[in-house]
């Protein structure tokens, strides 16, 4: 791999010329410099939500007055390693842990916050920022330190087969890219680490996205003590009165999103036009859509238009068939006033309130997710106040401020236990 590893210290490298940060982060630190953080990702292949939360979270982090760098590699790069390389990358990435500990050296920031490692950056990461001293933060945007699929799901329905364990029947079930040999390798990853202690010791605060997933990862086995609880957040105004009509899914058009429940419902739907289900997205179960009755197909558009049609449509429908840690659609479905009619699985069931912010069906039920289409149908007054009341939670919860505050103090608790005699 000839590529360099992308250090982006420029969109990101801090504050812009007569800025002020702010005196809160300055006053975190005991010498009055503003804090800096190394951010850590592996970009997707298919650019998606975790991407687009890096990159949001990076520029919160900058408009708050911290010094922010990026250290990110490339899984469009994987087509140029070897089978046998990529296997021994993934478990130790020499290159990576040269890379990183050199801008430990030369930067010197006072923690890393990682999102993605998976491939290429791998945990040689951990043990580069412990040879700093530089404490580690790891948002957990999937479930792939305990699951080969990264989703606990198999042939369509939830899986915790390996909670708890080595996910060893990962490798007997093919359960990465469908491949034995790359399941085996990603399985041989998690347990040398797993054996080394990387995930207990090397790693100062994990983020879960919601209380849901942060006990199935304390169920796994990660120390509860160090894991923390921080949803996605979007900055979006409030949307007009204007007029709402008609039923939006947005997502990757893929098994683990209830595709096929989502055509079943569809199909099952009376009412001509008014029960259409506008699809925005791609992926590969666009084929199921493709031509079915009740949908209509509108492909992958731009976030600004995606935006447009969530103040314009009545609900949005998330029929997701895993366990979502949080879908970066719901937050923007809430931001634009818009409820939100989802599976009761995992998170969802907490994210959605029944009756306030949206509906709930049974996973997998395409009757009765067809039954909440109607209800929502004949029913706009409830829905548009449950959009209103998703739109007020957001300005609570979701909004960047709010997640700035939060992500603040899961820094300064990190740094406190480092150097407890400057942040105590």
């Amino acid at each position: 791999m000839n590529a360099a590893p992308l250090v982006n210290a420029g969109l990101y490298g801090g504050l812009a010329p007569g800025a002020c940060a702010q005196p809160g982060v300055d006053n975190a630190l005991a010498s009055g410099a503003p804090l800096r953080v190394l951010v850590v990702h592996n970009r997707y292949q298919q650019p998606g939500g975790e991407d687009a939360v890096v990159r949001d979270e990076m520029r919160l982090l900058t408009e708050h007055g911290l010094e922010v760098q990026l250290y990110e590699r490339d899984n469009r790069q994987v087509a140029q390693v070897s089978a046998a390389a990529l296997a021994a990358g993934t478990v130790w990435s020499r290159r990576s842990a040269h890379d990183i500990g050199a801008l430990l050296r030369g930067w010197r920031p006072h923690l890393i916050h990682a999102h993605n490692t998976f491939p290429l950056v791998s945990p040689s990461l951990y043990y580069a920022a412990a040879r700093q001293g530089v404490p580690v933060v790891q948002t957990l945007h999937n479930f792939r330190l305990f699951c080969a699929q990264a989703m606990f799901m198999r042939e369509g329905q939830v899986c915790e087969d390996c909670m708890g364990t080595l996910p060893w029947r990962g490798v007997l079930h093919r359960c990465y890219r469908g491949s034995a040999l790359q399941s085996a390798a990603l399985v041989g990853m998690l347990g040398v680490h797993r054996a080394l202690g990387t995930w207990q010791r090397k790693v100062a605060r994990y983020i879960a996205l919601n209380r849901f997933c942060r006990d199935k990862f304390v169920e796994a086995g990660l120390p509860a003590a160090r894991v923390a609880v921080k949803p996605n957040f979007v900055d979006l105004p409030a949307p007009d009165d204007g007029p709402r009509a008609g039923a939006l899914f947005v997502g990757r058009l893929s098994e683990e999103k209830g595709i096929s429940v989502l055509a079943s419902a569809a199909a099952q739907l009376a009412g001509g036009e008014a029960a259409v289900i506008d699809v925005v997205g791609d992926g590969p179960q666009a084929e199921l859509l493709r031509g079915a009755p009740g949908v209509r197909m509108l492909g992958a558009q731009a976030p600004a238009d995606i935006y447009a049609r969530m103040r314009r449509a009545a609900f949005l429908v998330l029929p997701s068939v895993w366990y979502e840690n949080f879908p970066r659609v719901l937050v923007e479905a809430f931001a634009c006033g818009l409820p939100v009619i989802a599976s009761r699985l995992g998170a969802l069931a907490d994210l959605v309130e029944e009756g306030v912010t949206g509906l709930l069906f049974e996973p997998g039920d395409a009757g009765d997710l067809m039954r909440c289409l109607q209800w929502a149908r004949a029913h706009p007054d409830e829905m548009r106040r449950m959009g209103e009341r998703a739109r007020a939670l957001y300005e609570l919860k979701y909004t960047p401020r709010a997640n700035f505050s939060q992500l603040l103090a899961i820094y300064r608790g990190v740094l406190a236990q480092v150097h407890p005699s400057r942040h105590g």
